[in-house]
């Protein structure tokens, strides 16, 4: 039996995933929104959407929740933008953004959230709480902001509040942790899927970061703990 709050992390939902997709891959290679009709092009962008809505009373009915005529393939922002255009009440959605340092995570969300969404961010936090340059992180305020982070994902988990979509940005270079963290809030992974090479070839065009000297051990950090266990 399935909850809602753990169906998309369970290995059926990921099988009938893929399956569907590979079902709909064009020719070209490329899927295709099915409502916009342009190509998707970026995995993490992908979304199934069931035209029929998941709810705790329908989620163990196979012919609603793994039925590929109930699923629409469409991007993020179209996803988003479906959900609006109800102009009801929705269920709260979470979404954790993973990757590593300057892979483009703050950028996907910004490029995809909404009004009324929920975006928690460490970086923004630090730049919140000190006043200070957006990448400057003062030892002494370390606690508070953890703190602050704690109480906005405590506010995601019980879904405190009236935001639509929730986003949590981070690292999350260990499956067991961002698994966890997942399961923790009922959300689910995106991985803003970007090289090493990439990655550092962006800090060195960053007026921001590349004057950091630790910042390219972040980035070789992240892809090393990566490798070991993603």
């Amino acid at each position: 039996m399935f909850r809602l709050e753990t169906f998309y992390q369970s290995k059926e939902w990921l099988a009938f995933r893929m399956q569907v997709i590979e079902a709909r891959t064009a020719e070209d290679g490329y899927v295709y929104d099915e409502v916009t009709h342009k190509p998707i092009l970026r995995a993490y962008d992908l979304i199934l959407h069931h035209k029929i809505e998941l709810t705790d009373e329908n989620v163990n009915d196979f012919n609603i929740s793994l039925n590929p005529d109930n699923i629409l393939i469409v991007s993020h922002k179209t996803h988003n933008r479906i959900h609006d255009n109800f102009g009801t009440i929705r269920r709260q959605q979470v979404f954790i953004v993973y990757g590593p340092p300057l892979s483009g995570k703050t950028t996907w969300v910004h490029e995809n959230k909404g009004a009324g969404d929920l975006v928690v961010d460490m970086d923004s936090i630090w730049e919140c709480i000190s006043g200070g340059k957006r990448y400057d992180k003062p030892n002494r305020l370390k606690e508070n902001a953890f703190a602050v982070r704690d109480c906005l994902l405590d506010c995601v988990k019980y879904r405190r509040g009236k935001w639509n979509n929730a986003y949590i940005i981070g690292g999350y270079p260990l499956q067991s942790e961002r698994d966890r963290i997942a399961r923790d809030l009922a959300a689910r992974l995106i991985f803003i899927d970007t090289s090493e090479a990439e990655c550092l070839t962006r800090l060195d065009a960053d007026e921001a970061r590349r004057g950091i000297p630790e910042y390219a051990g972040y980035i070789k950090e992240w892809f090393n703990r990566y490798r070991l266990t993603g």
